[in-house]
């Protein structure tokens, strides 16, 4: 594995003359009412179903730029519905798959479809694309492009190579300030919870039922902080930890993950039969860094360097069932000199999420925005080269792919304080070894909003868990959703639930497609939450 290298210190004068204030317009705060913006049309539903979705109808709708000027500039948000069909009818569950960034108009047929049929029909499953985000409107993409083969190497090891990641995170800053100057100021958290309200308002519901994963789980936390009296039911599944947004958060991923590579190293010594990379897991991963250090020299298929590779891992980082094609490129690599799986993993795994640049550019904008980040870099430099010194897996991925937050051309609004003794019952679900949101977030939201209940996946690593084979899960989100109960315990979970197994290699027979790629949901939900 690499070490620590000294860097010049100078390379850190790229920031400077980078920071742009807010426009004195922009809210900072977070008013818990903001004036009454004029009442919606209700959406216009058009049929738009897919093969795999075919019930699915979509709308738009336009809401305020700036929640505090109703009256002002409008933008539009694109929504999805499945429309209930029993008798008994529940109102809307608005879905969010996370992100920031993520759309969620298809996951709306996925819940509508996974959920039982007779739960799935007492509900409006309402998905929506939340502002910036692909067919909302205006749709955000800074530079296209962005994460285009090869990049750097992420560790930088050496000035050179630090400078041209700070070249990179610095002129994504300048290119989205110059690109959307009207737009960044609004495009955050509280903003887009807003919208959800304006999407119940619209919709002629009283109240709002709402399933968010991931950082979904931060925007319903939101929500419920801002509107008590309009929550229904509120389920959040693999829960951000609302006392770290952003930059603790994403430190805690880093160590989080490096767990989660780790645990697939040990997978992939059980199977020497298969794999034939040794028993040893700390051996196998000295191979793994191997590989890594021989994609900067070279990268494979000319797309893969070591950026990529880290890339085209972090997926088993968030679901187990991506392990067996991850483990055959490995060894393929490393045993056969074969490089041609390598590049179709990266084609597979990564290259998609590396085309998302809508996605990346709301990723960015909202988490810039949402709370305070360094920006100073020696303050980045310091915190990562020591998490990196315990966590080497992905630090500076994920250090690079915040950086542009220091550098950002807007000022940074406080985190709302999610604490909630004013809601409904509220169900949780959190993994033990969750790496995308470390297992502490659930704990620790657990205690904030007073009359929620924790179901916890004891031993699961995965990320988005209801929904996804378990059935002791997902037994107690329908019973919420059918008629609000929620278990209730007296030690740290109020349920527990054991994880699904490990994945098992590949058959050899031809049984299992290299495309099957593992439940829908992880497919929606993408990659950095």
């Amino acid at each position: 594995m690499r070490k620590r290298a000294a860097v010049l210190g100078g390379v850190a004068l790229v920031v400077a003359g980078t920071f742009t204030a807010v426009p004195a317009d922009a809210n900072t705060s977070h008013p818990a009412q903001t004036p009454q913006a004029p009442q919606a049309a209700k959406p216009a539903w058009k049929k738009c179903g897919t093969d795999d979705y075919p019930k699915l109808q979509c709308a738009s709708l336009k809401v305020p730029l700036d929640h505090a000027k109703p009256h002002g500039k409008r933008i539009t948000l694109a929504l999805s519905r499945v429309p209930h069909t029993a008798k008994k009818y529940q109102g809307p569950l608005l879905v969010d798959p996370g992100g920031p960034g993520g759309s969620g108009l298809t996951l709306a047929g996925f819940v509508a479809s996974s959920l039982p049929k007779a739960v799935a029909a007492q509900y409006d499953v309402i998905g929506f694309d939340p502002r910036g985000v692909g067919a909302s409107k205006p749709a955000l993409d800074c530079r296209p492009g962005f994460f285009d083969p090869v990049r750097p190497d992420s560790v930088p090891s050496t000035p050179a190579i630090e400078k041209a990641n700070l070249s990179r995170a610095t002129s994504f800053a300048a290119a989205c300030g110059k690109k959307y100057a009207r737009v960044l100021p609004y495009i955050d958290t509280v903003s887009a919870a807003r919208d959800m309200d304006a999407i119940r308002g619209a919709l002629g519901a009283k109240k709002l039922s709402y399933f968010g994963y991931s950082y979904g789980t931060y925007l319903g936390a939101v929500y419920a902080k801002l509107y008590p009296d309009r929550v229904r039911r509120l389920v959040l599944d693999s829960i951000v930890d609302p006392t770290g947004v952003w930059y603790d958060d994403n430190l805690a991923q880093d160590r989080a993950f490096n767990d989660r590579h780790r645990a697939l190293m040990a997978w992939i010594a059980e199977y020497d039969d298969t794999f034939q990379l040794g028993t040893d897991p700390e051996n196998i991963e000295a191979k793994w860094y191997a590989m890594r250090a021989a994609l900067v020299e070279k990268p494979a298929g000319g797309k893969v360097g070591a950026s990529e590779l880290e890339d085209t891992f972090l997926p088993g980082g968030y679901y187990n069932g991506y392990w067996p094609y991850l483990a055959e490129a490995f060894a393929a690599y490393v045993n056969d000199k074969n490089a041609d799986p390598l590049v179709e993993a990266y084609e597979d795994f990564a290259a998609a999420d590396a085309s998302a640049d809508n996605g990346y550019s709301v990723y960015t904008s909202v988490q810039c925005r949402d709370a305070s980040w360094p920006r100073d870099w020696n303050q980045w430099r310091k915190d990562n080269w020591a998490v990196y010194e315990k966590a080497p897996f992905m630090t500076w991925s994920n250090a690079w792919y915040n950086a542009p937050c220091a550098f950002w051309p807007t000022r940074s609004l406080k985190p709302v304080d999610v604490a909630n003794g004013k809601l409904p019952p509220v169900l949780l679900f959190q993994a033990t070894n969750d790496a995308a949101t470390p297992y502490q977030g659930g704990l620790t939201v657990h205690r904030m909003l007073a009359r929620s209940s924790l179901v916890v996946e004891e031993g699961g690593g995965n990320h988005g868990i209801t929904l996804s084979g378990n059935t002791c899960l997902d037994k107690y989100l329908a019973s919420y959703l059918t008629d609000g109960k929620v278990p209730r315990g007296h030690g740290e979970a109020d349920a527990v639930c054991q994880a699904l197994p490990d994945p098992e290699p590949l058959s050899t027979d031809g049984s299992t497609s290299r495309s099957a790629h593992g439940p829908v949901l992880h497919r929606l939900l993408g990659a950095r939450g």
